[in-house]
């Protein structure tokens, strides 16, 4: 397929020539931000950052030769490119590839003239590129990352509701603290035990799965015409044709690409769920963190409405801070995490509110 031909002289607009700076600015932007990532990291990590850094360089070359003697002084890119460089430079973390994702999923290539189709698959292709190196740090941090988020919010959430609920049915600044902190620590403790024994159980599980450390060893010595090594692949999936063949491949020693047993699968499973006690202390101070928010005001002098008022404002910039954050790695819209965060919780403390008035009314 032919590249398009590039508008010239009097067929350019003044629109145009502004637009075709943006991209330039937000393509030395990308890259700056690539460049930085790829500075903190090494192997192969940094080899893919290098190359989407190249591709990003030969995007601005497109801009620089469509804009001519139009290109001017070199502009800014977009804030949130800067910012994610900036990130990019000091950390280099996961939420920076996260964030990185979103915006090549969001790149106008495919709808402008003026950009190739092949700059707008390149951006399409970086998507997947960025996706893929997110994922495997969203890998290492899921099991401890779960606990902390799932900790942080039950805190947030519980707390509120049962303070807002003991507030409704009349009861004292003083009975409302004292409920607020046995809450904090009845659901700290009771969270961390059961993440603990939630993910113990599940590596358990998975170490039932794994094969048996001697089965390598008992592979040299099979009958290489009538053998049972096919028998295990068959029984991990694969159809009797794949099995056989694979077997006989390992018997002749021609597969060296991985374990007979296929322990590397096992690995990044045992890596998801992470570790037990890591889990179990994250998911108790997460929770423990969220849950001392709505007794602030209480802690502090505060009762009636004024508490609970502060208590839920507290609470709800909370849950917004970390529905965006769950947006943000799960590379979907932050706002919109946010936002259901928001209204799960508050809807919560509502449900909670309107009980604690029929219980205060009907023990009047």
């Amino acid at each position: 397929m032919s590249e398009p031909s590039l508008p010239t002289g009097s067929s350019r607009t003044a629109a145009d020539v502004r637009r075709w700076r943006r991209y330039l600015a937000d393509e030395r932007a990308e890259a700056a931000v690539y460049r930085n990532l790829a500075a903190r990291r090494s192997g192969e990590d940094r080899a893919i950052l290098a190359a989407l850094a190249e591709a990003e360089g030969r995007h601005e070359q497109h801009w620089l030769d469509l804009l001519g003697d139009d290109v001017g002084r070199p502009q800014r890119g977009s804030l949130r490119t800067r910012v994610l460089a900036t990130l990019a430079r000091r950390f280099g973390s996961v939420f920076v590839l996260a964030l990185m994702q979103r915006a090549e999923d969001r790149s106008p290539y495919a709808d402008d003239a003026d950009a190739t189709p092949s700059m707008a698959a390149d951006e399409r292709i970086h998507g997947e590129v960025v996706r893929g190196l997110a994922n495997r740090g969203r890998m290492r941090l899921s099991g401890t990352f779960r606990a902390a988020v799932f900790g942080a919010n039950d805190g947030l959430v519980s707390n509120l509701a049962l303070i807002i609920g003991v507030s409704a049915a009349g009861a004292d600044r003083h009975f409302v603290l004292l409920s607020g902190i046995a809450g904090l620590l009845a659901g700290a403790l009771s969270m961390g035990a059961g993440e603990y024994v939630s993910v113990r159980s599940q590596r358990e599980l998975l170490e039932a799965s794994a094969p048996h450390p001697d089965a390598n060893s008992a592979v040299a010595d099979l009958d290489v015409d009538a053998n049972e090594l096919a028998l295990v692949y068959r029984a991990r999936g694969m159809s009797e044709a794949q099995a056989t063949s694979h077997a006989a491949d390992v018997i002749a020693g021609l597969d060296e690409r991985r374990p007979a047993t296929g322990t590397v699968a096992l690995v990044d499973e045992h890596e998801a769920v992470g570790n037990g006690m890591s889990a179990a202390i994250s998911s108790f101070c997460f929770f423990a963190s969220g849950a001392i928010i709505p007794v602030l005001p209480y802690l502090f002098g505060l009762q009636g409405w004024a508490a609970v008022a502060l208590a839920g404002a507290l609470v709800g910039v909370a849950l917004l801070g970390t529905g965006a954050v769950v947006g943000v790695l799960s590379g979907a819209s932050p706002l919109r995490r946010a936002v259901r965060q928001l209204a799960i919780g508050f809807g919560a403390a509502a449900v909670t509110y309107v009980l604690g008035l029929l219980f205060g009314t009907s023990s009047a």
